[in-house]
C-alpha cells in the first residue's frame, strides 16, 4: 500500500469495485513529520487502494492513535 491513510466517515454508496462515496470525512494520516488529520465535505474513493472496511463508529486502535 501507499501511503498510511485512513478514511472515517459515512458510507453514502458503493459499487461492484468497492468504489465508494463517504461524507462527512476525517482524513487521518502518518507522515514523516508526525500525524496530520484533515476534515472534509465528501470523498470518492477508488476501489483499487481500499484494504480494510470496519463498519461502526470510530476506531479504538488505528493510525490516528498511533504514536
Amino acid at each position: 500500500m501507499q501511503g498510511d491513510k485512513e478514511f472515517v466517515g459515512t458510507l453514502r454508496g458503493f459499487d461492484d469495485y468497492v468504489n465508494m462515496v463517504l461524507d462527512d470525512v476525517t482524513e487521518f494520516e502518518l507522515t514523516p513529520s508526525g500525524k496530520r488529520q484533515i476534515a472534509l465535505d465528501q470523498v470518492l474513493l477508488n476501489g483499487n487502494n481500499v484494504c480494510m472496511l470496519i463498519p461502526g463508529g470510530m476506531p479504538e486502535e488505528s493510525c490516528h492513535t498511533l504514536t
